[in-house]
């Protein structure tokens, strides 16, 4: 099964999440462009975005059944295509209706990608590997980010808004195109795949919120992703060009850091996962309150930030990506193989639902302050950005305190399983007794991604894993 043609398969599918990551953050380098194309204010700017997300979100669990249902190909080669007609409306659009309808379409094409790329992972790969390749996938996704930082921000500041958009519609096309020929949902081997009747689906459905691994899993999502995501595709490039004074290069080159970090530290955090399966948690907690240091950091400091503090910024956000895949690793072990697409649907409900939130709060209190003369011309000070940037203090709160309580739900039934969480030290030195033996297998190519003491997808993982 671990073969070539895995690969292959596997590697299709990155492209098509890359694609679809460079999609879903054009729009952030195109902010103020799209203030004088559309003559739109700061919310209703945002609300590009956030309507942009808020299909994402409502459409990640039905994705998810379908996902289970008809199998990643299909969705992954119809998202592609969803997507292209988003960007090609989006091109010829000169109002904001016409513009937030081609963005509908965008997020439509997106919500169908993530989850049915990981869906892909478990049919083709040994279950040891497959922790560390999803984190693979999301962070070379996140290379989708650098192509709109750098390729499509010359071309849009060059040649103007529908070349621009026109080349993200035919970036779209290749990896529709692409999905059709290439994918493949299991090998053949495999056997067909029985599909479940509406009753069936929905009583997976109801399975999968009520198991409290997903539940953990949704909210370590919502309380790690947010804040980048907010930052990377609508309020951080005004904030570094408006705010922070930084010219437009500079800040593209500070953006472009959150890429780079986040593909270095995935597989790292992937490796660490797999040696420490009971701390998963407390590496969602451990960025969740780096996130928030670093956030304080910026906003209290007394006039514009230096540039090392902007970058230590980014670092802590760059994190969130990471950490948040851990949702889908919690997804995957406290699920059946055959809901493992409508786990993760819910999943990533978690992140998105609390981005989209804080973008329109945040565009919203800025267009309250800049009618209380806060802002000058279209651009707005950095006292209004610190404002309205600190309602995500309040997300972070709320993310953090429900990671907490349903983990402790986690370890109780743990607990009355007759199984217990060691504290953090013991299980540090538990750990380092296998040490040796985990980079031996990682070595020989037989362990990359796992502990010695993990075994595949099932209950079994689930109970003593949070």
């Amino acid at each position: 099964m671990d073969s070539k043609r895995a690969w292959a398969i596997w590697g299709t599918g990155v492209f098509a999440y890359l694609v679809a990551v460079t999609q879903r953050t054009s729009f952030g380098v195109a902010g103020l462009e799209a203030t004088n194309r559309f003559h739109a204010s700061a919310s209703a700017l945002s609300a590009f975005t956030v309507i942009q997300l808020l299909v994402y979100a409502v459409l990640q669990v039905p994705v998810g059944v379908l996902v289970d249902r008809f199998g990643p190909r299909v969705m992954i080669a119809a998202g592609a295509a969803m997507m292209t007609i988003g960007q090609l409306q989006l091109a010829a659009a000169t109002s904001v209706p016409a513009g937030v309808v081609g963005r509908v379409f965008v997020g439509a094409g997106d919500a169908m990608t993530f989850i049915s790329v990981i869906r892909l992972i478990p049919a083709w790969f040994p279950a040891r590997r497959v922790p560390l390749l999803t984190q693979l996938t999301g962070q070379l996704g996140q290379f989708g980010q650098l192509i709109s930082i750098a390729p499509f921000a010359i071309v849009l500041h060059i040649w103007g808004w529908s070349p621009a958009f026109l080349g993200l519609a035919a970036l779209g096309m290749l990896a529709c195109v692409l999905a059709s020929m290439l994918l493949r949902n299991a090998p053949e081997a495999a056997g067909p795949v029985v599909q479940p009747n509406m009753r069936e689906t929905a009583a997976d459905l109801a399975r999968a919120w009520q198991q409290p691994g997903t539940q953990l899993g949704m909210w370590s999502h919502f309380a790690t992703q947010f804040a980048g995501n907010v930052f990377v595709m609508t309020w951080g490039y005004p904030f570094l060009v408006s705010g922070q004074g930084l010219d437009p290069a500079e800040a593209s080159v500070v953006l472009s850091l959150f890429v780079v970090v986040g593909i270095i530290c995935g597989p790292l955090l992937g490796g660490w996962v797999g040696r420490h399966p009971l701390r998963r948690s407390t590496m969602v907690l451990a960025v969740t309150f780096t996130i928030t240091a670093a956030w304080l950091a910026v906003i209290l400091y007394p006039g514009q930030a230096p540039l090392w503090l902007l970058v230590l910024l980014v670092l802590a956000l760059a994190l969130g990506g990471p950490a948040s895949m851990i949702g889908f690793d919690f997804a995957r072990t406290f699920n059946p193989s055959h809901r493992i697409g409508t786990a993760s649907g819910i999943v990533n409900v978690g992140g998105f639902f609390a981005a989209l939130v804080t973008m329109y709060v945040v565009g919203l209190i800025l267009d309250l302050l800049n009618n209380n003369g806060f802002s000058h011309g279209n651009l707005y000070s950095l006292d209004s950005f610190r404002i309205a940037l600190s309602f995500q203090f309040i997300v972070l709160a709320v993310g953090a305190v429900a990671v907490i309580r349903v983990r402790g739900k986690v370890r109780r039934r743990m607990a009355l399983a007759g199984e217990t969480v060691p504290p953090l030290r013991q299980a540090l030195a538990d750990n380092r007794r296998r040490r040796a033996q985990y980079r031996a297998e990682v070595r020989a190519g037989r362990g990359a991604g796992q502990g010695p003491d993990q075994s595949g997808p099932g209950p079994e993982r689930g109970r003593d894993s949070d």
